[in-house]
């Protein structure tokens, strides 16, 4: 089942190239963004959490031979808490929202507030606002039974704080006072008119 998840933030954006999974660097490239949930969202999650549902059920008799699992893996995350995949914190920007990856091997559409595609990959960003649509589904791999998340568009509403840690110019440097450069004087060549022990003008 698809749903559109409003006001929402976005990180880690590849929405018009397909890559391989950071923690899988041989998988199939995929088109990828991790949402940003503001828990202020409570709309948004109930959202969330009756689609999961949905899946969940229809989970049971598509991939689970007619048994739900006791604890399904689910794709949402509390950003404040720890990442399951390895223990450690989340980035700040995930304080105070609920975090999930949504990601498809076919191209999602990218579009404006006017449902206008984007066709410049610069403004499309992590740290950007807006809206996403996205399908739960229920699977079963290598033994491990959940809830996955699937990209399907993102709508760009409005701009934020990108989210790059790129360094900028104005970040690393402070504007310096010019100061008068030191007049270039030519050495003396030649010994003829330099003392060779010291060096100095004869």
């Amino acid at each position: 089942m698809a749903i559109t998840i409003n006001n929402v933030r976005f990180s880690y954006c590849n929405l018009f190239q397909p890559k391989p999974p950071i923690n899988n660097p041989t998988g199939d490239p995929k088109y990828s963004t991790t949402i940003l949930v503001p828990k202020s969202n409570t709309q948004a999650k109930a959202a969330i959490d009756a689609a999961i549902a949905q899946a969940i059920e229809a989970g049971v008799a598509s991939k689970w031979n007619g048994v739900r699992p006791p604890q399904p893996a689910i794709c949402v995350h509390d950003g404040d808490g720890p990442r399951p995949s390895d223990g450690a914190s989340y980035g700040e920007e995930c304080r105070g929202c609920w975090v999930l990856t949504a990601s498809s091997k076919d191209k999602p559409f990218v579009v404006d507030a006017q449902v206008q595609s984007i066709i410049d990959p610069t403004q499309v960003y992590s740290g950007m606002w807006g809206n996403v649509n996205v399908s739960f589904y229920a699977y079963n791999q290598a033994g491990k039974k959940g809830i996955g998340c699937g990209l399907n568009g993102v709508q760009k509403t409005q701009d934020g704080e990108p989210l790059s840690g790129r360094v900028t110019a104005q970040d690393a440097f402070q504007p310096v006072a010019q100061t008068a450069t030191p007049a270039y004087t030519p050495a003396v060549s030649g010994w003829g008119n330099v003392d060779p022990i010291t060096g100095q003008p004869l």
